[in-house]
């Protein structure tokens, strides 16, 4: 009789994959079927972009490789001849102008810059996926870490902010708050230290992430309050190394003449008053903790120094607490700050019956709703990492529900949540004496969690209804594609006057000089365009010659929103119900846009 390590046995039974390779598979199935690969050619051929920050991204970068000063930070070619100073990271343009540098010589300065914006955001996905990995397998194992990096490709709201071209900041915000949040689920002064670390890339990189490190901050301090000096090092860790790492970051990408400048939207003075103030709020609780015998008198102290240092910002920076966008004209606000995506409150996508937002609102309440309860009835060793994953999606949620922007950070922590019950949920299909209905539960739990499935409805209609679908979507980004506005080139430079969100193409993919395009910086600019594409004729004549515009450029069928009660007169302009004796209409080969030649 043969025994059970014999070879022979062995080789009579069928090979089986394991689950950890079958996991495998299902990440490569889902990386290989995303929309990704079919951007990277029309990326890296015509440099296309579908944002018009990684537009603008790219445009400071390629003048940074040209030799504009690292600490020089000015579109000269934007609102000309003073040009718009922007607040964005130096930090994030480092990387993405080094790879430039670098393949230029090799392949030319147009196709360099399409082959660093076309795989530098996937590339910054690895490393999402290498941290995500590592984090969930500490505290669920190789299999649930594997079924992480699924859950991270199937979420939408995620995969999104690393699709080739994709060159803005949010990415390296979501790698720096998964960072934050595995160090926050783990717990002891390392990983206290490195969230303290990856807490002040965030804040270089852009300051959208503060109310999510404002959470973990006062997350920790209360954990040091609830249990005393055993979680202690994770508190001191985090504030100590914040306070030490964000003053060298501000100084590395500011310039020294403005360190002593606050600006609200950005890294500078106020926030770095929050950052070391905190950091010394640790450490004088660490200081005093022998000495603090009871939470009552841990709360009071933490309490009195966090009360004077948020005192201490309001008394000297009080202008930042109305937001970044101080000194902003109601015009400005209503007719170009209330309609960008990011701004928009969930009732407005409902309003509009711009359903694409049920890929984030409904899988993102759904993984809050699952954190919350095992944060309070899951398995004690695993409640500490539901309840930091709890703290940043619910906060989410509701700053998603006024400003579209709040959904970014938790989509991509929303992983975390989906993975356990991935696994919880293939463990359960071979688990016997399992009800079905607690198999469909679960595995009807695990679908919700995919970000995608909520969209398959309206996908199906879209299908049915092909070219209303499509008209819908080339209509919202046709004016915006470089096959609009490269041919813009052909003309002599000048300043053109075109739609806000056209501005950043035509400096990525023309030579000319914009008055306007979606930066709150450039009030001026903004003012410009507004009133003079969206008033009458006399505000176009009256701006065309305050801004020394060169050429008026319309996008059919995309009209400015009217400043007044009548259709504004560069809307018939581009209908052709208008004309002006002062406007030379040109005839620009292979694109469809209108333009004319101020006289």
């Amino acid at each position: 009789m043969l025994s059970a390590a014999s070879p022979d046995l062995e080789a009579a039974r069928p090979a089986r994959l394991s689950p950890n390779l079958l996991a495998w598979l299902l990440v490569a199935v889902s990386a290989l079927t995303l929309n990704w690969l079919a951007d990277i050619p029309a990326t890296i051929a015509q440099v296309a972009v579908r944002d018009t920050d990684d537009a603008m991204r790219l445009v400071e970068v390629r003048d940074l490789v040209m030799g504009q000063g690292w600490f020089d930070n000015t579109q000269y070619r934007f609102v000309p001849p003073e040009g718009v100073p922007s607040h964005w990271s130096r930090l994030v343009d480092a990387p993405l102008a080094a790879l430039l540098w670098l393949l230029t010589p090799l392949l030319g300065q147009h196709l360099a810059l399409g082959v660093t914006a076309a795989f530098w955001p996937p590339s910054l996905f690895a490393v999402f996926a290498c941290l995500l990995y590592r984090g969930v397998r500490a505290h669920f194992g190789t299999l649930t870490a594997i079924l992480a990096i699924v859950a991270a490709l199937q979420t939408l709201g995620l995969t999104l902010q690393f699709a080739p071209g994709r060159v803005d900041h949010h990415n390296v915000q979501l790698i720096a708050m998964l960072g934050l949040a595995l160090c926050l689920a783990h717990g002891g002064g390392r990983a206290g230290a490195a969230a303290g670390a990856a807490t002040a890339l965030s804040l270089a990189v852009g300051l959208e992430a503060l109310p999510f490190i404002a959470v973990a901050a006062l997350f920790l301090m209360l954990d040091w309050v609830r249990l005393g000096r055993e979680r202690l090092p994770a508190f001191v860790g985090f504030g100590a190394v914040l306070a030490l790492c964000a003053p060298p970051l501000f100084a590395l990408q500011t310039a020294p003449h403005l360190w002593s400048v606050a600006a609200c939207d950005a890294l500078s003075p106020p926030w770095l008053w929050l950052a070391v103030g905190g950091g010394l709020t640790a450490l004088a609780c660490a200081a005093a903790d022998a000495r603090l015998a009871t939470p009552a008198a841990r709360l009071g102290f933490a309490g009195i120094l966090g009360g004077l240092v948020v005192a201490g910002f309001v008394a000297l920076y009080p202008a930042c607490l109305g937001g970044p966008f101080t000194g902003m004209p109601q015009l400005v606000k209503d007719k170009w700050l209330h309609t960008v995506n990011e701004m928009t409150p969930l009732a407005t996508f409902l309003e509009s019956g711009r359903w694409e937002i049920v890929a984030f609102f409904p899988a993102l309440l759904l993984a809050a709703l699952v954190a919350a309860w095992q944060a309070r009835r899951g398995a004690p060793e695993r409640r500490r990492y539901f309840l930091v994953a709890a703290l940043f999606l619910w906060p989410g949620l509701v700053i998603g529900a006024f400003q579209f922007r709040g959904t970014y950070i938790p989509m991509g922590l929303l992983p975390l949540v989906a993975a356990p019950v991935f696994a919880r949920a293939v463990a359960l299909a071979g688990e016997a004496g399992v009800s079905v209905a607690r198999r469909l539960g679960v595995a009807a739990m695990a679908v919700g969690l995919i970000s995608s499935v909520w969209t398959l409805p309206f996908f199906a209609a879209a299908l049915l209804h092909p070219l209303e679908a499509e008209e819908r979507g080339e209509t919202a980004l046709r004016c915006l594609t470089p096959a609009a506005v490269a041919p813009l080139a052909q003309l002599p430079p000048g300043t053109m006057l075109a739609l806000i969100r056209m501005g950043p193409a035509i400096l990525l993919h023309t030579p000319h000089a914009i008055v306007a395009a979606p930066y709150h910086r450039a009030l001026t600019g903004l003012t410009a365009g507004i009133e003079s594409l969206g008033g009458s004729e006399a505000d176009l004549r009256r701006h065309a010659g305050a801004r020394g515009i060169t050429y008026v450029v319309a996008c059919p069928g995309q009209p400015a929103p009217d400043t007044g009660p009548e259709t504004a007169f560069a809307t018939r302009l581009a209908e052709g119900g208008a004309s002006a004796g002062w406007l030379e209409p040109l005839d620009v080969p292979g694109t469809f846009l209108k333009v004319w030649r101020v006289r």
